[in-house]
């Protein structure tokens, strides 16, 4: 039994090729790393032609600041709104005003009939910066070829103190942008990959109980 659960541990724990997450930092396989930004995005067709140039322009000396590569991913999540619906049910239920009652329900079923016929998506932007031992140098490959949580953590330092000094001059741009951006911490990080490999509708009540980025095999 226990062999087996080792197996499917490093079966699971090659598919994700995560190694740990420690802070705000992704260590993967292969010695290298990434730090993830979180961006809030703005509607770009409701700001005025004066501020749609000044985002253009300041996107456009974005890319040209960039010394290391990027990846840009946009995340389109279904949302569930089932529970929203509910709300909205027993506040009608609840509510003592007939009028305000009527105008609840009036919204409900809107609500309702817009989902029926439109996908309702939460969409997320997210800027994954990597990071690689080998721009540690010749120091930073022998150091990765090593086995042991001494090398572990001496590549943890490095790839931490690059990651964040390229994030630093990453967050300085975006706010030229005037959108808020954030670099994902630990908790984030675990609950944002738990919900890319589990694509199902995740309750608040697993999240809560998802504290660990790894497969603990049994014992």
């Amino acid at each position: 039994m226990k062999k087996s659960a080792q197996k499917a541990h490093a079966t699971t724990q090659k598919f994700t090729e995560i190694v740990d997450i420690v802070d705000d930092i992704v260590l993967l396989e292969g010695n290298s790393a990434c730090l993830i930004i979180e961006v809030t995005a703005s509607n770009f067709a409701l700001l005025s032609k004066r501020e749609q140039d000044g985002k253009i322009y300041s996107y456009a000396a974005l890319l040209n600041s960039l010394t290391y590569p990027i990846q840009i991913v946009i995340r389109n999540k279904r949302v569930d709104i089932s529970s929203y619906l509910k709300m909205l049910e027993e506040q009608q239920k609840q509510t003592q005003n007939p009028l305000l009652s009527s105008h609840i329900k009036l919204y409900r079923d809107f609500v309702q009939q817009m989902v029926r016929v439109n996908v309702v998506l939460n969409k997320m932007f997210y800027i994954v910066i990597s990071y690689s031992a080998l721009e540690a140098g010749i120091s930073g490959v022998t150091a990765g070829a090593k086995k042991g949580e001494g090398s572990k953590q001496a590549m943890l330092e490095h790839a931490k103190k690059t990651l964040e000094t390229k994030a630093e001059s990453l967050l300085s741009q975006l706010r030229k942008l005037a959108v808020a951006a954030k670099v994902l911490q630990q908790e984030e990080l675990i609950k944002l990959y738990y919900d890319i490999y589990n694509q199902d509708v995740i309750s608040a009540d697993v999240y809560d109980a998802v504290n660990s980025p790894f497969v603990k095999p049994a014992t």
